[in-house]
């Protein structure tokens, strides 16, 4: 799948886009010289930090994050460690180790310098370690969702103003969309990549779409009239990456996130929600679609090129059971995504589970998932294999995750994980080229701290 570029010179938009961001290190340095103390106190450790239990000297050394938090400015860190490996099948039986930092900082441009309802938002990785996805699965869905190129770099950047009473919030410069859109409650649950953004738009817009570790600039508007309902839709750069040539990775295209990618065919997203109660249990569903502007080349038959390309998708979240009035319960999720066949290798994508929270009452912040995932291969992916020739053709891969989150403190957590794949790769064929990848079990281990 392709997708055409407009024509603007890349000098052009890659000097627009610097004094884009220049403008707003600008500001923001501008508002932090005339800031003023807030009016409330804060701590400036988040109430999910690790530094909740640790000492004073440990939680915030030399007072700096209290100082910062009155002055508006929030900072923090946390640090994902993972190992997975392959027990049975796969393209081979590797042990994995991957990682992941994230520093991030929040300013209140009130508090600063007095405009009211403006925020600054910025975070960035430091990604290490190999991917047993690529090097032992083959997967479309990937094993863990903090897996990427070895990089450092900056994934968000934007500022967001509030309004009327929060009803409106307005969030413009680089973005992400899976930060937002297509998100499932019972996704917290998983390790794996799809329960967040899921396989099909990760496989059929181009280069993944503004999804970690890439984000793109856009401006996303989100109204929402009460508590219960709401909307919001956005617009994105079409691509995350500027000039990338087919077959190579984007991620090491755009290495450090500072490209800032402008002036490509657009994609649209929009997203309404309705939360409601059924006897005293909450639910919510999510309606939902993405539109990309940019021609597609016919899968079936490339010479054809398909004018933009679409997603609709559904959402539903429910708990079924209290299991005490403290809020440990039992919840089912479900997502369901279709695209058209013509143009995409994914044309259909479905999920659903039941997860737990505080499974025993001496674990009440624990919790519990099992989640299948289904990855459909469109019939004109399945047609193009056939005229190629090939031996195997691709039809359908499939995930069975069990994942079990133990938080030990607060900000600190483990989760022993079990993966199971059929047909890795939507049935690809295995380094002898004859036979498909065998179905792989995955089993893994995480730690996350957040500080």
């Amino acid at each position: 799948m392709n997708a055409a570029n407009t024509s603007s010179p890349r000098l052009r938009r890659r000097a627009a886009s610097a004094a884009a961001g220049l403008a707003i290190v600008a500001y923001v340095f501008a508002a932090t010289a005339f800031a003023t103390r807030a009016d409330e106190f804060q701590s400036g450790i988040p109430e999910t930090s690790i530094a909740t239990s640790l000492p004073p000297a440990l939680a915030d050394p030399g007072g700096v994050r209290k100082d910062l938090a009155n002055r508006g400015i929030l900072v923090g860190a946390n640090y994902i460690g993972e190992v997975f490996g392959v027990a049975a099948g796969g393209l081979n039986r590797d042990t994995h180790y991957d990682g992941r930092l994230e520093l991030w900082f929040d300013a209140d441009l009130n508090a600063l310098a007095g405009w009211r309802g403006l925020t600054f938002h910025a975070n960035g990785y430091q990604i290490h370690g190999s991917s047993i996805t690529a090097e032992s699965l083959g997967a479309l869905m990937p094993v863990s969702f903090i897996e990427a190129t070895p990089a450092t770099r900056l994934f968000e950047l934007y500022l967001e103003q509030s309004l009327a009473d929060g009803m409106v919030t307005i969030r413009a410069g680089q973005i992400a969309a899976d930060s937002e859109f297509i998100i499932s409650d019972g996704a917290a649950a998983f390790l794996n990549g799809t329960w967040g953004w899921p396989s099909e738009t990760a496989s059929d817009l181009p280069n993944g779409g503004p999804a970690y570790p890439l984000a793109t600039p856009g401006i996303r508007i989100a109204i929402t009239p009460h508590e219960t309902y709401g909307v919001m839709a956005a617009v994105y750069n079409g691509d995350v990456v500027d000039d990338c040539p087919p077959g190579d990775d984007p991620q090491r295209c755009n290495p450090h996130g500072l490209d800032f990618p402008f002036g490509d065919d657009a994609l649209y997203m929009a997203e309404g929600f309705r939360k409601f109660d059924v006897r005293g249990r909450p639910g919510r569903i999510k309606f939902g679609g993405w539109l990309h502007t940019g021609d597609f080349e016919n899968i079936a038959n490339p010479s054809m090129i398909e004018s933009g390309n679409f997603g609709l998708y559904a959402i539903w979240d429910q708990q079924i059971f209290k299991l005490d009035n403290d809020g440990r319960n039992i919840a089912v999720f479900a997502r369901i995504m279709g695209a058209p066949d013509d143009r995409n290798q994914v044309d259909f994508y479905a999920e659903g589970g039941v997860t737990v929270t505080g499974p025993f009452s001496t674990r009440p912040n624990d919790l519990l998932g099992i989640g299948f995932a289904y990855t459909g291969i469109s019939q004109s992916a399945q047609i193009a294999d056939r005229e190629a020739g090939q031996s195997i053709v691709r039809d359908y891969e499939a995930l069975l995750e069990v994942s079990y989150t133990a938080n030990l403190v607060s900000g600190f957590a483990v989760q022993p994980d079990i993966q199971y794949f059929w047909n890795p790769g939507g049935r690809v064929p295995d380094a002898s080229g004859t036979r498909p990848v065998e179905n792989a079990l995955v089993l893994g281990l995480r730690s996350t701290i957040n500080y």
